[in-house]
């Protein structure tokens, strides 16, 4: 197997726009690294020029070891699943599955004992004569993965593999490619605009915007600790809520946030995590919530707690989902600055990058989506207090977006 190594790539098509700009991004043997971004990022882009489908505008790509920068596809060793299967419609499963062995001219037998051991791993054996138009989508997908492993490439690269898929059968495919790709051990680098997909799968996500590299981190990671308010607002479903606030001091050594008429107490360990904020009291930041992060408690103190209108209910079952307008957003707008700016920022090997601003907080500020339980008792219009956990609030600084955790450039 092999390791992939990116080093400042960079694609231009007009010399003057950046579709992939400066990208540094290691895979390591055997992982299964996910690009995830909005569409149009550049994470295609980026796969493609790894599998030396488009031409490096600057930077090099290794595998194993290899400046591969330069070399044809059928060089690099490296195989690749495409959204759209990419099957031959008039052969049988068989021959698909085994056609790249036929080209390499490999002797019959050793072509059909490979195929039925393929067959065998992605349960496939019962329709090997068949062709592609008698099978179902999720059919179609494992032979386009039998396919890419037949050659025992040392690195398969999937580009959205499951976005022709219905939501039932992409949760299980999802699994069912996350559980082969351990198996196997092959480097893997698998693209998708759905974050959900991402966090379930990859060993790592990197999340790109606008064609650079915004954060490379586990899941788990990018959820707990995002390094600015894109990766916060993008990772996770609902989305993180993000609301103007203003820096105060709460007596003695605390602090709170004053969000409208509403002061929230922060805790110490908060604090403590966010250094900078002894130095911006008076100052605009944005609040970052997660939906979960609320709760309905009858009982809460009043500054942990900030009052809002419902707007919509999305009942789900096992929870409900609840849109509410905050009774007193913020009156002023703080001020952008350079809010166009395109900084990035690498501490210890985490990369960020400064792109958000203030005001795209403050187009957010007075709504927000709040996680609660099956029976609320709530409608359109109810005014309900709404308990904030505020051990796990996050901060970012209001005109760059970068979190003001002192842990986000470990």
């Amino acid at each position: 197997m092999a390791d992939i190594a990116v080093r400042g790539v960079t694609k231009s098509y007009d010399g003057t726009s950046r579709a992939v700009d400066r990208v540094d991004l290691d895979v390591a043997d055997g992982e299964l690294l996910v690009l995830v971004g909005p569409s149009g990022c550049g994470k295609s882009t980026l796969l493609r020029m790894i599998a030396g489908l488009e031409e490096v505008t600057e930077g090099t790509v290794e595998i194993g070891g290899r400046d591969v920068t330069g070399a044809q596809p059928k060089d690099r060793d490296i195989a690749m699943v495409f959204q759209s299967y990419a099957l031959y419609p008039h052969m049988s499963v068989a021959k698909n599955i085994g056609y790249p062995l036929k080209l390499a001219h490999t002797p019959k037998d050793e072509i059909e004992r490979r195929v039925a051991e393929v067959a065998e791993v992605l349960q496939l054996g019962e329709v090997l004569g068949r062709r592609p138009s008698q099978l179902s989508g999720g059919q179609r997908q494992r032979v386009a993965m039998g396919r890419a492993i037949i050659r025992h490439p040392r690195a398969f690269l999937m580009d959205e593999p499951l976005s022709n898929l219905d939501a039932k059968l992409r949760v299980e495919m999802r699994a069912e490619i996350a559980r082969l790709q351990r198996e196997l051990a092959v480097t893997t680098v698998y693209v998708t605009h759905d974050q959900t997909e991402a966090m379930t799968m990859g060993t790592r996500v990197a999340v790109l915007r606008d064609g650079r590299l915004q954060q490379v981190d586990t899941p788990q990671r990018l959820y707990d600790e995002p390094v600015n308010q894109f990766v916060a607002t993008f990772i996770g479903s609902p989305a993180m809520n993000l609301l103007a606030a203003t820096v105060e001091r709460a007596g003695g050594e605390g602090f709170a946030l004053r969000v409208g008429s509403e002061r929230l107490a922060l805790d110490e360990a908060v604090v403590a995590a966010h250094p900078a904020l002894r130095s911006l009291v008076g100052q605009p930041v944005a609040l970052g919530i997660r939906p979960e992060s609320f709760s309905d408690e009858p009982a809460a103190p009043a500054e942990r707690v900030i009052e809002a209108t419902v707007d919509l209910m999305e009942s789900l079952g096992s929870e409900t989902v609840v849109h509410v307008v905050l009774t007193d957003p913020p009156e002023a707008e703080p001020a952008a600055s350079d809010s166009g700016r395109q900084v990035v920022v690498s501490d210890s090997g985490r990369q960020v990058v400064v792109s958000d601003s203030w005001r795209q907080v403050v187009a957010r500020r007075g709504r927000g989506v709040v996680r609660l339980g099956p029976h609320v008792g709530l409608a359109p219009g109810d005014v309900v207090k709404l308990a904030v956990d505020t051990s796990r609030v996050h901060l970012f600084d209001a005109t760059s977006g970068l979190s003001l955790r002192e842990a986000s450039g470990d």
